[in-house]
């Protein structure tokens, strides 16, 4: 069965999700996109991208939308709110909400998430952690099994999430955390300055390109939400650096059971080869830096050889991420594994 989706906020995400199920035309027909840009500047941001280079596919512009490999696919620029947009007249099935901006439900004062679905959409995924409880966050290969059809607004956490939560269940599972410290060095946003200028993070304020940005993150704290073993014994902050993506994380942890490097490792190999893990989480021995993950499908890349050990029950390991495109490959699959129920 082939899905109808819709795309609301075409920037970097949400052109990955694009370019992603674009390459999956057996699942997924994109009818529709909505920004608040008109269809000349999305097309060039689509076809040309400075990380992930020039698309395949031939796009052409037209007044009301692009052709891209010969589809026609509206571009809806008119700055509507979700529950304004056409979905139901457009037999919309999955909307991919990753504008940042709606991440609560719809007040009266207010639309939300939850006006697509109102606009007639089946489900909709939401690219950020909602600031409310939503039907489900799900990180897949963690909890994703409490996925339900009854689910329609879903969140798909955040990219960093998805990147330790994985690696957190496997030694989890294997070991026992009994509390823990991250820190996520992690590439910039369009959440930053280039040249310091105003910002409600001070630090973030700061030119992207030229400091090393502490900032926060709840990452960390999120891991309890999918793994409820965890929750209240994670927690960290971030470090933003001037690298365009790939991002690393550094977990720090106590463990109820004695460990070893070797097991630790042993254990997340294991968890990476079979089970829910599966093609969700990687596992690698070469000495890899950050661009060596860039297009990576993986949630998280665990390195191995960056493993360390303090007596028998304390660790530090290091988990890499395509902040941009790993992340982009699971909204991708939840969204599919949502509209399949």
């Amino acid at each position: 069965m082939v899905f109808n989706i819709a795309i609301n906020g075409f920037g970097r995400i949400g052109r990955i999700v694009f370019r992603l199920m674009r390459a999956q035309k057996d699942v997924f027909n994109i009818v529709a996109i909505h920004d608040l840009d008109k269809p000349a500047a999305l097309a060039h941001l689509l076809k040309y991208d400075t990380v992930y280079r020039t698309f395949g596919e031939q796009i052409e512009v037209r007044e009301d939308g692009m052709v891209v490999g010969g589809d026609f696919i509206p571009v809806l620029s008119d700055r509507r709110t979700p529950a304004q947009l056409p979905w139901r007249e457009m037999n919309v099935d999955g909307v991919v909400e990753c504008t940042g901006v709606f991440r609560t439900r719809a007040t009266e004062s207010k639309d939300g998430y939850d006006g697509h679905i109102t606009a007639g959409a089946r489900k909709v995924i939401i690219c950020v952690p909602t600031k409310d409880e939503c039907d489900a966050t799900i990180v897949l290969g963690v909890n994703d099994e409490c996925l339900s059809s009854e689910h329609r607004c879903i969140s798909n956490a955040s990219c960093t999430t998805n990147c330790l939560a994985p690696v957190a269940r496997a030694i989890n599972d294997a070991f026992g955390i009994v509390k823990g410290l991250m820190v996520t060095v992690h590439a910039v946003t369009n959440d930053q300055r280039v040249c310091d200028q105003i910002h409600a993070d001070l630090r973030r304020a700061r030119a992207c390109g030229q400091n090393i940005i502490p900032t926060t993150t709840g990452a960390a704290r999120a891991c309890g939400k999918v793994i409820p073993s965890l929750k209240g014994k994670l927690d960290g902050y971030a470090l933003r650096v001037p690298t365009i993506t790939g991002s690393v994380v550094d977990l720090t942890f106590e463990t109820r059971d004695p460990i070893t490097k070797a097991s630790i490792n042993a254990a997340v190999k294991a968890a990476s080869e079979e089970g829910p893990l599966a093609g969700i989480l990687g596992y690698t021995e070469d000495p890899i830096v950050s661009s060596d993950v860039i297009g990576c499908p993986f949630s998280s890349l665990f390195d191995s050889g960056s493993t360390v050990t303090m007596g028998d029950k304390m660790a530090k390991i290091v988990a890499f991420y395509d902040n941009e495109y790993g992340y982009s490959c699971r909204v991708v699959d939840l969204m599919a594994k949502a509209l399949r129920m």
